[in-house]
């Protein structure tokens, strides 16, 4: 059960057919503290790439992107109230949403967790 990033800072976990999808830590700690969190209605065809989710600190609001092509099957009921759980725990209770794959090659051009962790690097993160 690893994890997968885009360069955009979104995380994805794929657990048989469902994939889980978040906010890195290194894009929570650039935001800084969350107020306000809007992701898609359960039942939105998404496709990879596109801006589906908004995430509103009280520095800035910024658009989250889908990693994969598919259908949002569940949203985190846990941030209406609390969207500061994305602050504590990025890659556990602070999942945006969840997403059933349209292709079984979704994963196909995300990064490793070290390929991540070298674009970091690179960007002087």
């Amino acid at each position: 059960m690893s994890l997968y990033f885009t360069k955009e800072h979104e995380w994805i976990r794929v657990e048989g057919s469902a994939a889980t999808v978040g906010i890195s830590d290194h894009a929570q700690h650039a935001l800084g503290d969350l107020v306000f969190v809007d992701v898609p209605e359960v039942g939105r065809i998404l496709t990879a790439g596109e801006a589906c989710a908004v995430v509103e600190s009280v520095k800035a609001a910024s658009d989250v992107y889908s990693p994969v092509a598919g259908e949002v099957t569940a949203r985190n009921p846990d941030l209406v109230a609390t969207p500061e759980v994305i602050n504590e725990d990025p890659y556990g209770k602070g999942w945006l949403m969840r997403v059933r794959p349209s292709s079984s090659g979704a994963l196909a051009g995300l990064l490793s967790a070290k390929d991540y962790e070298a674009l970091l690097a690179e960007e002087g993160a």
